[in-house]
């Protein structure tokens, strides 16, 4: 991605059929923030809390709004054109009769086609927060011959309407069209950059705020099919977190947790399969997510896996970076196309959004979900990392007593060296900070704070208890 602010919230949570918690109503924006490329040698690329739960790190406004759809009642409301909802442990979208047909050529192949379509368009929702970024979520089946295409329309403070910005053309594979955004679209107001939709200039005094948003999903299969896609989830966070270089230090909560997750290194992978954004080196989100879906006990099979030469370990990090492509940004660090590849495997879930502190980040671990963070720094700003970055991803699976943070960093020589213990503080300002100077001494983006998290999308009453402390639910 590449976009002029860094991107500030991804949290990849998919929550599809969790009827027992109530979802209320979530940013991100630049190359740098998306952590994609980790650069070695310093140099860097091209609502309240319940019982037991810790109590927020610092008294700040609230800054992060999520709204995600995934009940039977959720998608029976909005407007529905050919669409009908699915009842049942899982309940979805589907197409009922189709709308029309439309025809799509893909940018990427040139392959040109027919398609029968379907239309939902959500309810209207009004921001918690005034909006700079909105960053679109959703999860899916997208069988054989079938896609669907995400749109995210902004009303803004003054009461105009944005255009119907798409964020995404999405399927589970390749054969039919190419997974990808579409960059660039824009009113004079707000930008899409990759998967976000960043106001142009939020600093402006009197800016443009994103107030009120709604989703239009269409589904798309072959003529005279009988199935189609069904989405299980969709929504968006939307956020305003202001520009800061540092940001105030949580308190450790004195336990240590860990929790057991797998461990990949991106780096075995360097110069495989180069048509998925040049090879291993830069495959550090879906090095990630693999290894927190395979915390969850799903694995790809077998079949998925034919296409891998034989020789290389570790087939399912390569099907992860292939299963998340962006043709488009030609990169795997698309952060939707990584929550939507987590909730392919079965009963899993994902969304991206963005936490306020490490406290938060704690409540999540002690309830057994391990967060997908993103960070960037320089090679001295993070003691022990051995390299500087623009953007990273890495799992955060524990923390140690006195309150550092372990983590599961993919930008490691191997599997063994994955594990990683680092300093809080460090760490902490690291992913929170918008604002940071990079190597040449310029000022760049941060974070602030960006995470995906996938959980089973029905999560037990821990699970629920903490995802509504850090304001998910």
């Amino acid at each position: 991605m590449t976009a002029p602010t860094p991107r500030r919230a991804l949290l990849a949570l998919a929550l599809a059929a969790a009827t027992a918690a109530t979802v209320p109503g979530g940013r991100a924006s630049a190359a740098g923030a998306r952590g994609e490329v980790a650069a070695q040698g310093g140099a860097e690329p091209a609502g309240g809390a319940p019982a037991g739960a810790a109590a927020p790190a610092e008294a700040a406004a609230r800054t992060v709004d999520n709204r995600f759809w995934y009940s039977y009642a959720h998608w029976r409301a909005g407007t529905h054109r050919g669409t009908a909802a699915l009842a049942g442990s899982r309940p979805g979208l589907v197409i009922d009769a189709p709308a029309g047909r439309t025809e799509y050529t893909d940018p990427h192949t040139a392959k040109r086609g027919t398609w029968e379509y379907a239309v939902w368009t959500s309810p209207v929702h009004r921001s918690g927060v005034p909006g700079t970024e909105a960053v679109a979520s959703w999860n899916a089946h997208t069988p054989a011959g079938t896609w669907i295409q995400i749109e995210l329309r902004a009303t803004y403070g003054s009461g105009a309407a944005g255009p119907w910005y798409v964020m995404g053309r999405w399927a589970s594979g390749d054969g039919d069209v190419r997974r990808t955004s579409v960059d660039g679209q824009t009113d004079g107001s707000t930008t899409v950059w990759t998967d976000t939709l960043a106001v142009d200039a939020p600093a402006r005094a009197n800016g443009v705020r994103i107030a009120e948003w709604q989703l239009r999903l269409t589904l798309h299969r072959k003529p005279g099919a009988t199935g189609g896609p069904t989405v299980w989830l969709a929504g968006a966070m939307v956020s305003d977190v202001p520009d800061r270089f540092t940001v105030p230090a949580s308190a450790p909560s004195g336990t240590a947790h860990e929790l057991k997750v797998p461990r990949y290194s991106q780096e075995v992978h360097k110069g495989r399969y180069p048509q998925y954004d040049n090879g291993g080196e830069a495959w550090c989100s879906p090095t990630s997510s693999q290894m927190t879906i395979e915390y969850w006990g799903r694995k790809p099979a077998a079949a998925d896996l034919a296409w891998v030469d034989s020789r290389y370990p570790d087939p399912q990090v390569c099907h992860a970076a292939r299963s998340t492509y962006d043709s488009a940004y030609k990169g795997c660090g698309n952060w939707p196309f990584n929550a939507a590849y987590a909730a392919t495997y079965p009963g899993l879930a994902g969304v991206v959004t963005r936490l306020r502190s490490l406290t938060d980040l704690e409540t999540l671990i002690r309830s057994g979900i391990p967060v997908i963070t993103s960070l960037s720094f320089r090679t001295e700003e993070l003691t022990g990392a051995g390299y500087g970055t623009a953007g990273h991803l890495m799992t955060v699976v524990g923390f140690t007593a006195s309150g550092d943070v372990v983590a599961n960093d993919p930008n490691s020589p191997d599997d063994t060296a994955v594990r990683h213990v680092y300093r809080r503080r460090e760490w902490e300002n690291a992913w929170l900070r918008t604002k940071r100077h990079n190597s040449a001494g310029k000022v760049a983006s941060g974070s602030g704070g960006v995470c995906y998290l996938y959980a089973p999308a029905r999560p037990d009453a821990a699970q629920i208890a903490a995802l509504r402390a850090v304001g998910v639910l």
